[in-house]
């Protein structure tokens, strides 16, 4: 297989998987609690870069590690997986998911925002008309959605799914300014923290793992959102030639997402989610077309 046809199927891998994510969470969320869930998530996802680590010989990386790093990644493991995905699924618990998946889709723009601040330098003026626009996306799926299936939508799940976006950016700024790291240990080194602070608090307050399906959805979600995807995703970069092509493929994913929404979780889309949806998606993709970016710092 040539590399650029290996990049492409590898990305079109990582774009499936988060494709599914979103019906997997509310499906998971049926059996388990968010604690639960992510227990069993954090837990999948690093058995999974473990053996990804062993496979790709990359152990010594991980030895190679100073202390200053581990006391890094202890607390960047406390962000990512503990605090993120407990509020990413306690949103997902209060709002229908084609509701949470596009607010929570929003962490571009406040990554943007977060650059801005810590680098101290202004965001560009043409980059406010796009983030004009996925807020305008955002209001019209927060508010134009109010009345979905006769229900109100809850505020603070609103609040939850907009907190998970900003928790994302943040961690995503943070890791970035960390590059000397393989990306691959980075997230083993997260989630083997995060993990030991779950199971400890399972220790200490308890957790019911009692339901099959339950488990079975938590490995999914650990497999196909926290782990498969990402480690696809990075071997998509390392093969090919065009990256932004790469990068644009990941802009599939909460549309066909809707479709998995629809299809399996049996939930109607309303035409204000995907128009929302579109108008996030098109600020997003204006503003990363833009030449004079944010410096990160």
């Amino acid at each position: 297989m040539k590399q650029e046809t290996k990049a492409i199927v590898c990305a079109g891998v990582a774009v499936l998987s988060w494709s599914t994510v979103a019906s997997a969470f509310k499906i998971a969320l049926m059996h388990l609690t968010p604690f639960g869930l992510l227990l069993v998530a954090s837990c999948t996802a690093l058995l999974i870069f473990t053996c990804t680590i062993t496979l790709q010989r990359k152990w010594p990386l991980v030895r190679a590690l100073c202390v200053k790093q581990w006391k890094r990644f202890a607390w960047m493991g406390l962000l990512n997986p503990v605090i993120y995905y407990l509020v990413l699924f306690r949103a997902y618990n209060l709002l229908p998911a084609q509701i949470a998946q596009p607010l929570n889709y929003t962490w571009p723009i406040l990554l943007l925002v977060l650059l801005s601040l810590f680098s101290g330098q202004p965001i560009p003026r043409k980059k406010y008309a796009g983030m004009l626009l996925s807020l305008s996306g955002v209001a019209l799926i927060s508010f134009g959605s109010g009345g979905l299936n006769g229900q109100g939508i809850s505020v603070t799940g609103v609040l939850l799914a907009f907190l998970s976006a900003f928790l994302w950016a943040a961690y995503w700024m943070f890791t970035n300014r960390n590059k000397k790291v393989d990306a691959i240990v980075a997230l083993f080194a997260n989630f083997l923290f995060g993990s030991l602070y779950l199971l400890i608090a399972a220790c200490v307050a308890g957790v019911d793992l009692s339901s099959l399906y339950g488990l079975l959805s938590g490995m999914y979600v650990g497999a196909f959102e926290i782990s498969v995807p990402f480690v696809c995703f990075g071997l998509a970069i390392r093969n090919t030639n065009n990256p932004a092509l790469i990068n644009q493929m990941c802009y599939l994913s909460p549309f066909l997402s809707l479709f998995f929404i629809q299809t399996v979780l049996g939930e109607q889309i309303v035409l204000s989610t995907y128009i929302g949806l579109a108008l996030i998606i098109s600020g997003i993709v204006f503003n990363e077309s833009q030449k004079h970016a944010v410096v990160s710092p």
